[in-house]
C-alpha cells in the first residue's frame, strides 16, 4: 500500500497560501497581464523556485517570494484563481481540512493607510479587506465543488508593525467567513531584537475578542522566541518552534500545556532550522514525549513537496504508520475550527483510522 493510499484523510494547519500557488498559474498570469518575467515555461521557473541545493537558510527561502509574487498581486483574476486551485489541491492530496494563511496586504495593490503596496505594480482598487473577501469567496466555492474544508488564517507581517492592527479587524470582520485565527509571519520572533509593541497589542486584543492565534517562533531564532509567544502574544499554537528544546523548562512547559507545534519536517531542513543530522531532528522529542505536534508543508512551491512527501520523509526517520495517524489526530484536535465542525471532524477521522487514536 502506498503512503497515500495508508493516510486517505489528512489535515493540515501550517501552509501559506503565496507558497502554495500553482507555478503554472504564475506563468499564466505574467502572459495575461504582460508582465516581463524571465521564466517563460513551468520547467523554467520551477527550477528556478524550488530549493534544491544549499546553502539552507529562512532568508532564502522567503527571497523566493520576490520572485513570483509582484505577478499575482493586485490582480483580482489571480487571487480568486490562487485561492480555488488550492481547494483543488488540497481535494487532490486528500487534505479534507486545511488553514491556510496568507498576509492581505502583501496580495494588495491599494493599502488603507496610503503607503505603496509591498509588490503590486500599479495602484488599484484591491485593498487588504478585498483580498480577504476575493479569497473567502473563492474558499467557500472551491470547499463546495472539491468536498473539503479549507479555513483562513490572516497573517501580521514581522517587519510590518504597522500592519497589525488592520489584520485583526480583517479576523474580527471575516470570522463569520471562515477567519478562524490571526498570526505572525516573514520571519522569526527574537526578544533580542526590539519588540514591536503593536504586534503585541494587537494579539493581546486578539485573545480578548475570542480570536484565535498562531506565531511562527523558534523556527531559525532562539527559544525564547517560543517564550515570547506565549507570554506576551497569548499563542495557542506555534509555527514551527523546533529551537523550544534548548530550553528544557519551557520544552517541559509546552509539554505540560499541550502547547501544539505545526511541524513543517521538509522545510525545517531546507530553512537550516534543524540539524543537518535528522536523527537530531526535534521531531523524535516530540515523539518520545508525546508533545501535541502536527505534520505540515508550509511552502509547496519552494520545496516541492505536499503532505503525502513529508509524511514519508518522517516515516524514513522512523516514525510509523501510527505515530503518523497519531499527529493527524493532534491537528484535529489543535484546529481553529467552530466547536461542532471540530466535532464532526474527529467523527469523520474515527470512521477512517479508528478509535483508539482518540485515546492518542
Amino acid at each position: 500500500m502506498s503512503i497515500a493510499e495508508q493516510f486517505p484523510y489528512k489535515i493540515e494547519l501550517h501552509v501559506h497560501l503565496d507558497g502554495a500557488i500553482r507555478t503554472e498559474t504564475i506563468v499564466e498570469t505574467a502572459k495575461r497581464r504582460n508582465i516581463h518575467f524571465p521564466w517563460e515555461t513551468i520547467e523554467e521557473l520551477k527550477t528556478h523556485l524550488v530549493m534544491s541545493a544549499p546553502p539552507y537558510h529562512l532568508g532564502a527561502l522567503l527571497e523566493k517570494f520576490h520572485t513570483f509574487m509582484p505577478v499575482v498581486a493586485g490582480d483580482r483574476d489571480a487571487i480568486r484563481q490562487i485561492a480555488y486551485e488550492f481547494c483543488e489541491d488540497c481535494k487532490k492530496h486528500d487534505v479534507f481540512y486545511t488553514e491556510a494563511r496568507y498576509s492581505p496586504q502583501l496580495f494588495a495593490n491599494k493599502m488603507s493607510d496610503g503607503s505603496k503596496p509591498p509588490y503590486a505594480h500599479t495602484e488599484g482598487d484591491i485593498t487588504p479587506r478585498e483580498v480577504v473577501n476575493i479569497i473567502c469567496n473563492a474558499f467557500e466555492k472551491g470547499s463546495q465543488d472539491f468536498g473539503v474544508k479549507v479555513k483562513s488564517i490572516l497573517c501580521c507581517v514581522e517587519h510590518a508593525p504597522e500592519w497589525s492592527n488592520e489584520v485583526l479587524e480583517l479576523c474580527k470582520e471575516f470570522k463569520p467567513r471562515g477567519v478562524v485565527a490571526i498570526d505572525i509571519a516573514c520571519g522569526d520572533l527574537d526578544p533580542d531584537v526590539p519588540h514591536k509593541e503593536l504586534h503585541t497589542r494587537a494579539f493581546q486584543l486578539a485573545a480578548e475578542y475570542g480570536i484565535h492565534r498562531t506565531v511562527h517562533a523558534g523556527e531559525s531564532g532562539p527559544a525564547a522566541g517560543v517564550r515570547l509567544a506565549l507570554d506576551e502574544m497569548h499563542a495557542e499554537r506555534i509555527g514551527h518552534g523546533y529551537k523550544v528544546v534548548d530550553d528544557a523548562e519551557l520544552y517541559e512547559r509546552c509539554r505540560r500545556e499541550n502547547i501544539h507545534f505545526e511541524v513543517c519536517p521538509l522545510s525545517s531542513v531546507k530553512t537550516g532550522s534543524v540539524p543537518d543530522d535528522l536523527d537530531k531532528h526535534p521531531l523524535h522529542r516530540f515523539i518520545n514525549d508525546e508533545v501535541n505536534f502536527s505534520i505540515n508543508t508550509d511552502d509547496p512551491i519552494v520545496l516541492d513537496n505536499d503532505l503525502t512527501s513529508d509524511y514519508e520523509m518522517v516515516m524514513k526517520m522512523g516514525l510509523d504508520k501510527e505515530h503518523v495517524i497519531a499527529t493527524i489526530f493532534h491537528a484535529a484536535r489543535s484546529c481553529f475550527a467552530p466547536p461542532e465542525e471540530k466535532k464532526q471532524i474527529l467523527s469523520e477521522l474515527v470512521k477512517v483510522y479508528g478509535e483508539k487514536y482518540m485515546k492518542m
